[in-house]
């Protein structure tokens, strides 16, 4: 077994804004993990590079990564297409793989990375790092402490407002796992697994409502229990803010506006172990809770968990190294992708599907 000291050398294959955002400096932050090798050519993304993570070696090529057998593990943060390909590729050169969200275009790719994955003995995992969300942390306690009694609905929304398409946008484009339900859709359909386990039925709603769209800009989906509702929404064109979530119950509400601050705070160049308060919202975007207790009201606002995105990376280290189970595991994300599927054949068929059979267990 490693020494739980030594850095995991690990290769980055994709430097956009996926790379740049969510992975380097998240990987820079874990003691467990050392960033060895990047994959980029662009004069902009070479200058990032040398900046901020001198440790990284750039390469212009895959095989550059690949081939070396110090790195154990590989990231890839590429476009949806090159998920499945590129995973494949670096399972069969024996490396543990971390792939972007969402995991693949289809569940039939899903299903041929995990046997792939149990055959060569190596981890696999899916980065859904919104289950580190400080929003998320905080419904999931809200609803496992009962703080509204019975939930019987869960709303939850991811929207953004541009009103026009963004030139050279891959995501943009008809094609295989464009479109905001791949990409912010993952995301919430990931959490209600997490939050409630698997539905029994499902039924959808997918738009492309802006001038000249070609892959879907809105997107609602209804997931059927036998005592709850849970509606995902998103949409491109959502100028004033609504709720991230709203949780109703027998004994009252709880709402949550605001976004994650970790996103933002990445974004500008801000390095997760560098900041003593990474993670904590402002406390006026904290949730209310309003509930009937005896025959008064109580309304309160809830402190927000911290969000912690360094915390994705620190299992993959130990689970690398037999230290703990996997948090994410490829066939949840399996899952994610098989929902999406059947989401787009719901609003096809226009009716709502049974699930029951279509999802599988660790």
């Amino acid at each position: 077994m490693m020494d739980s000291t030594q850095g995991i050398k690990t290769g980055l294959i994709g430097f956009g804004i996926a790379g740049q955002v969510f992975h380097a400096p998240v990987i820079k932050a874990v003691p467990g993990l050392t960033l060895s090798k990047v994959r980029s050519h662009k004069v902009e993304q070479l200058e990032i590079l040398a900046k901020k993570y001198a440790e990284a070696t750039p390469v212009a090529t895959v095989a550059e990564i690949l081939d070396d057998e110090a790195i154990e593990l590989v990231v890839i943060a590429t476009s949806n297409d090159m998920h499945f390909p590129l995973t494949k590729e670096a399972l069969l050169a024996g490396k543990h793989v971390v792939v972007e969200k969402p995991f693949t275009n289809t569940s039939a790719e899903a299903d041929e990375l995990i046997a792939l994955a149990k055959a060569q003995g190596k981890l696999l995992t899916v980065h859904h790092n919104a289950r580190w969300n400080s929003d998320y942390l905080t419904v999931k306690r809200v609803i496992q402490e009962e703080r509204v009694g019975k939930l019987v609905s869960f709303e939850a929304r991811y929207d953004r407002f541009r009103n026009t398409l963004k030139e050279n946008a891959w995501r943009e484009e008809n094609l295989p796992g464009s479109g905001i339900l791949y990409d912010l859709g993952a995301h919430l359909i990931d959490q209600s697994l997490q939050l409630f386990g698997f539905p029994t039925a499902i039924n959808a709603d997918l738009r492309m409502q802006r001038e000249g769209a070609k892959a879907v800009d809105d997107f609602e989906l209804i997931l059927h229990y036998p005592e709850l509702k849970v509606s995902l929404k998103g949409s491109m064109l959502v100028k004033e803010p609504t709720p991230r979530y709203n949780l109703f119950g027998r004994q009252g509400n709880f709402t949550k506006y605001g976004i994650d601050p970790q996103e933002g705070m990445l974004r500008a160049g801000y390095l997760p172990h560098l900041i003593e308060d990474w993670g904590k919202e402002d406390p006026t975007i904290y949730g209310k809770l309003n509930i009937l207790q005896g025959e008064s009201d109580y309304i309160t606002h809830i402190e927000s968990e911290r969000g912690n995105y360094p915390a994705f990376y620190s299992n993959v280290a130990q689970a690398i190294r037999g230290e703990a189970p996997l948090a994410v595991t490829a066939t949840q994300a399996r899952n994610v992708i098989r929902l999406i599927e059947l989401a787009e054949q719901s609003w096809k068929e226009r009716r709502t599907l049974d699930v029951t059979n279509e999802l599988l267990a660790d």
